[in-house]
């Protein structure tokens, strides 16, 4: 069974510390999301990514990478070094170098193999990823340990997730076959691709990034993923269709519908907040 989660956190929250501040922001919030790494905002008094630990402890998981940027010290002073046991979660670590050429990191592709790069293991045994800004639930942690296929994702029904329309309907929409295999990723859907590729009961559905891999199956796709030309970027999109391409029906889809909160603008931290109040969200560790 896996028991390995690789958590996205060498991005540069470029959107979160260029956002306008809200209403109802502390100073001391307002500060904390302009120079945090977005996992490390506090949300009614801990950390975001101690949510989403505690979901994926209580779900199965038992080792914890996280993929962060060169200067991310204040996630390593708050979980310890490399081996830190955290509420009976192993810690470690691997870093997102960004090329000497560059300003930003390379994509999503580039953290997975930096990532699997530095931490041998993740490269022959299967993990789970997710990004550090997003709230995944014990239920899609617990669907992506279970699933037997090799590689997966959790295929959200995008009527559940409680954002602002023009939000959701510019996520990329995933097609996949009967038996819920991955066959296409469409970037920026036109309402003929929404009509076009949903299911055969008329739902719509997308990634919101959580994902099984076998390692020694994916590495290659991610250590060749070409540049995206539009945005000069490695994308795991990219990486997962070369995938599929030389391995079809290796990457399934568990529909799911539920929110899944997010960490990307200042207001977010307010709607996130009232989101854990009123589900009651504890971490009872």
């Amino acid at each position: 069974m896996t028991n390995k989660l690789l958590i996205l956190a060498g991005g540069k929250s470029s959107r979160m510390k260029s956002s306008q501040a809200t209403a109802g922001l502390s100073k001391k919030e307002i500060e904390a999301a302009n120079m945090k790494t977005k996992g490390m905002i506090e949300v009614n008094n801990r950390p975001f990514m101690d949510y989403i630990l505690f979901n994926a402890k209580v779900a199965g998981i038992e080792e914890v990478i996280i993929l962060t940027g060169e200067n991310s010290s204040d996630i390593r002073e708050f979980y310890g070094e490399d081996g830190s046991d955290f509420h009976g979660l192993k810690i470690s670590y691997a870093i997102q170098y960004i090329p000497k050429d560059r300003v930003k990191p390379f994509g999503t592709a580039d953290a997975v193999f930096q990532a699997m790069d530095q931490v041998e293991e993740l490269q022959k045994d299967t993990f789970l990823v997710c990004n550090c800004d997003n709230l995944y639930s014990e239920k899609a942690f617990k669907s992506m340990i279970n699933l037997d296929i090799p590689n997966g994702w959790v295929n959200y029904d995008r009527e559940g997730l409680e954002f602002p329309k023009e939000k959701v309907e510019a996520f990329a929409i995933t097609h996949t076959d009967e038996n819920g295999f991955l066959i296409k990723i469409i970037e920026k859907p036109t309402s003929e691709d929404v009509t076009k590729f949903s299911d055969e009961n008329g739902i719509v559905r997308v990634s919101m990034n959580i994902f099984k891999f076998d390692g020694n199956m994916f590495f290659k796709y991610v250590k060749e993923c070409p540049v995206n030309p539009l945005r000069n970027e490695k994308e795991l999109q990219t990486a997962i269709m070369n995938m599929i391409a030389d391995y079809p029906q290796s990457m399934q889809g568990i529909p799911m519908k539920e929110h899944v909160p997010d960490l990307t603008r200042k207001e977010d931290i307010i709607k996130v907040s009232k989101y854990i109040e009123k589900n009651n969200i504890e971490l009872n560790w």
